[in-house]
């Protein structure tokens, strides 16, 4: 292989769009941009991704923006919290890709929203 080549299939053009849309979404202009924090090889601040490292990221990027969302959203009732079942609690500290595996298992199919 050849220096600086990427192992595996390339990421498709909807991956890289969702991976880009959700870097703006965290703050950041463009894949050059997130390349410090995001720690990003120079293959990839050029936008180059194989699919498993796409889908990696996304899953990260979602989980981040997901608990985030989770950390404002407070649900007063009268003045209290509502109480979490532990399955609700379960459902929320699960990976998006355990979350989909499991409903894949069950039959379902499982698409990104958009």
């Amino acid at each position: 292989m050849a220096f600086g080549q990427s192992t595996g299939p390339s990421a498709t053009a909807r991956q890289v769009q969702e991976l880009l849309d959700l870097l703006r979404d965290a703050g950041h202009g463009d894949f050059r941009d997130a390349r410090g924090p995001m720690g990003f090889t120079q293959r990839q601040a050029g936008g180059k991704f194989t699919a498993d490292e796409a889908a990696e990221l996304i899953d990260q990027l979602q989980a981040a923006e997901y608990e985030a969302d989770q950390a404002k959203a407070v649900k007063p009732t009268g003045g209290l919290l509502t109480p979490m079942t532990e399955a609700e609690r379960a459902l929320r500290t699960a990976s998006t890709k355990s979350l989909v595996l499991e409903v894949r298992r069950r039959g379902w199919t499982v698409t990104r929203p958009k």
